[in-house]
Parts: structure tokens; C-alpha cells; sequence
């Protein structure tokens, strides 16, 4: 099936309130195009210099998702157009994501990613971590971040079980850090699912599904 109909297919499954990010991640420009004209505006990709390449030739309508471990010294390749950052899993990224987002007098949004999986391999906070980083006067302080957000990756594996369960937990974790409000704090959105998993994610309480293979085919990492 071509790219557009991957992408309607997959549409046709989403209930309303799931907002679909298309991981573009090392697919080309015509890959993406195709998937612009078909109707997609929001496109999530892992490396900041292979996003910041694709933002300067496509549409100026497109929402840039940082989907992928964001290293501290690179946010400022993105900070003047990056829509939302997924992997935020220190104080430490959360305080140089607020100093380049003053340069460029705006506000980023930010999801905290939250380690679920029991592979070392993934990165996130804790919730007992993530608890601590958002009542910390530091945090407080940051006027030009969001956190509108939870994100977390499930344990790569075919136990369906064990994905539920990790997925179940993180919807725990964000129903709880739901109740505090801050100016800089507001929980809305719960990213979680793949192309392997998405439907199981949905029904776990997902409102943002990041799904690349799925509308892209396989990627050719070579």
C-alpha cells in the first residue's frame, strides 16, 4: 500500500482524541511530502540535525515533534521551531530547554518521559523522580517550558501482558501528577504506543500514538 493509504487506514482506527505523530525518522523528504499531502501535520523524528534539515525544505505548517534521547548541547539547533519534546528525563534538560527557548522568546512544550520498561537500555525518570523534579523551587522557576505531558516506551518484547502492565502503570503515574496544576505543569497529554502496539496503548489511555513503520514501511538504517 502507498504512504496515503497506510496513513488513512491507520486514521480510520484512531477514536478522536488521539493526535497521531508520524515518525519520519530517517525517511526522505518525498517519503514525507506524500504524507503531507495526504493530510499529516505532525511528524516525529529522533535526530535534532536530520529534523532541523527537514523543518528548512518542508511546509512551514508542519509541528515538529523531538521524539528521540535529547542531548543537552544540541536543543539549541531546534529551539526556534520544535514543537513538543518527548524524552525529558532530567532537571537538568528541562533547564537548558527553558534558557534557549528565552533566546527565542517562546515557550516549549515538553512531555516528561517516564521509565517503564525494565530494559537498562531505556532512559526516564521515575515517578518518585518525576514527583521531586516538578515540586523542586527550580522547576518553578522555568517560565519559558511546558510540561503538558507523560511519555514513556514499553519493554520490547511479544509478553502482551507485561506491555499492558507498563503501559497500565504509566496511566497510574499520570492520573496522579494530573492533580497538580502549575503555570509551567499541566498534564493533557499521555504519549504511548507504536506501530506494534498502539491499539493496546489506546485502550490503556493513550492520547498520542507515535507510529512510523506502519505508514513508512520498514527503515533502512545502512
Amino acid at each position: 500500500m502507498s504512504i496515503k493509504q497506510n496513513l488513512n487506514n491507520i486514521k480510520s482506527q484512531l477514536p478522536e482524541h488521539v493526535t497521531l505523530v508520524a515518525v519520519s525518522k530517517t525517511k526522505p523528504v518525498s517519503d514525507l511530502m506524500q504524507a503531507y499531502e495526504a493530510g499529516q501535520r505532525i511528524f516525529g523524528e529522533n535526530k535534532i540535525q536530520e529534523m532541523a534539515d527537514k523543518w528548512e525544505t518542508m511546509p512551514k505548517d508542519i509541528q515538529w515533534h523531538m521524539i528521540g534521547h535529547v542531548q543537552r548541547n544540541k536543543v539549541k539547533y531546534m529551539a526556534d521551531f520544535v514543537d513538543l519534546i518527548h524524552g525529558v528525563d532530567s532537571l537538568k534538560l528541562l533547564k537548558e530547554i527553558n534558557k534557549e527557548a528565552i533566546k527565542h522568546n517562546r515557550v516549549i512544550n515538553c512531555l516528561l518521559q517516564i521509565k517503564i520498561a525494565k530494559e537498562d537500555s531505556k532512559f526516564g525518570l521515575s515517578a518518585e523522580e518525576a514527583k521531586t523534579v516538578i515540586s523542586s523551587d527550580e522547576f518553578s522557576e522555568l517560565k519559558n517550558i511546558k510540561v503538558i505531558g507523560l511519555m514513556g516506551m514499553a519493554t520490547f518484547t511479544d509478553n502482551m501482558q507485561q506491555v499492558e502492565n507498563e503501559f497500565k502503570f504509566l496511566k497510574y503515574t499520570f492520573d496522579d501528577l494530573k492533580l497538580k496544576r502549575l503555570d509551567n505543569f499541566n498534564l493533557e497529554t499521555l504519549s504511548i504506543g507504536m506501530s506494534g502496539d498502539y491499539p493496546l496503548a489506546i485502550d490503556c489511555g493513550s492520547t498520542m500514538v507515535r507510529i512510523g513503520s506502519s505508514i513508512f514501511g520498514s527503515r533502512n538504517y545502512n
